[in-house]
């Protein structure tokens, strides 16, 4: 008969053996020297056009020439950012799909929705953040107002006059029922898929007033196609330095828009490590510095920790905003 082991030995090698194969696929995506090995995908919640998405390009783009492979911009829009959330917690966390993460899967959605297919904390490593912008209530120059007292005696006068936004729970959503809210008025809101198809709308006549980052829209400022008449950033912006603050004007409304790179929870600390100390150099080079902040995005250095307790503090700012502007869905 052939000889077998012991019973002993044979449950000392089986539990060997399971635990070599636990650590197979942490051993695997703990290879940060060989990352990236192919192409990383960068997942928007937003469409194509937007601030997310240029500020996604133009990372990928310094990243793509810098580490030798292509870091490809993939648009998922959809339900307040839940949708390209929900697809980067599936993922494995290898360090190949990431997100142009931003308030409104992280720190609007939790309070937004009654439900969201993650947790935004456990269910993601967030591992660099970029920096924050502001947005702010443009008007068509037909409508003959350029401050926040004009417009709001303008929409007492007209209970039909509607805003547009990014989007069902983005910040421009959250924005426009705040003040609605604080300035005792009653617009309809119009959401649209991102901010490039509002000011589309916007340009063509349909859109009367919409909500957006204010930077983003200094050109048709200057052009005389827009009239700003209020920036929820804490100060006027250098892009704008004409357009007052909602504060300035009475309003007590403060809303910025920030942006980072995180991917599935799990990830091994020297990959994120890796990962952030790639994104830090993007955001350090001049040219990027320079063309973030002409879309008004001020940047700031923040450790992997620091942006993942950022995230969890900045749920618990947004809740009241949010509830406070009857913007919960049912």
């Amino acid at each position: 008969m052939p000889t077998t082991a012991s019973s002993p030995m044979r449950r000392r090698l089986f539990a060997a053996g399971l635990a070599l194969a636990a650590t197979v696929p942490a051993v695997a995506w703990a290879q940060a020297g060989s990352w990236p090995s192919k192409p990383v995908r960068i997942i928007v919640s937003f469409p194509p056009g937007g601030t997310s998405d240029i500020v996604a390009r133009l990372i990928g783009q310094h990243l793509s020439e810098k580490l030798g492979q292509q870091f490809l911009v993939d648009n998922r829009p959809g339900a307040g950012g839940t949708l390209a959330g929900d697809l980067v917690k599936k993922e494995p966390p290898d360090g190949y799909t990431l997100i142009l993460a931003n308030n409104a899967p992280f720190t609007i959605a939790p309070t937004q929705f009654t439900k969201i297919p993650y947790d935004p904390i456990k269910d993601f490593t967030h591992v660099a953040y970029i920096g924050a912008s502001a947005p702010g209530l443009m008007v068509q120059p037909s409508l003959g107002v350029k401050d926040m007292k004009a417009f709001i005696e303008l929409a007492k006068k007209d209970p039909k006059m509607s805003y547009g936004s990014s989007g069902v729970g983005s910040i421009t959503h959250i924005l426009g029922e705040a003040v609605k809210k604080k300035a005792g008025i009653s617009l309809t809101h119009v959401p649209y898929k991102g901010s490039a198809p509002a000011i589309q709308d916007f340009k063509a006549g349909v859109l009367k007033t919409y909500y957006d980052l204010l930077a983003q829209n200094v050109p048709m400022l200057k052009a005389g196609e827009a009239i700003a008449v209020g920036v929820a950033a804490p100060q006027r912006i250098s892009q704008a330095p004409d357009v007052p603050t909602f504060r300035e004007q009475g309003i007590d409304i403060v809303l910025e828009n920030w942006l980072g790179v995180s991917g599935p929870a799990g990830m091994p600390d020297d990959l994120t490590k890796k990962i952030h100390a790639a994104v830090a150099d993007a955001v350090a080079q001049p040219a990027i510095k320079e063309k973030l902040g002409g879309w008004g995005v001020e940047t700031r250095v923040m450790t992997s920790a620091d942006y993942g307790k950022f995230v969890e503090t900045q749920i618990e700012v947004w809740r009241p905003l949010i509830i406070e502007a009857g913007a919960q869905q049912k």
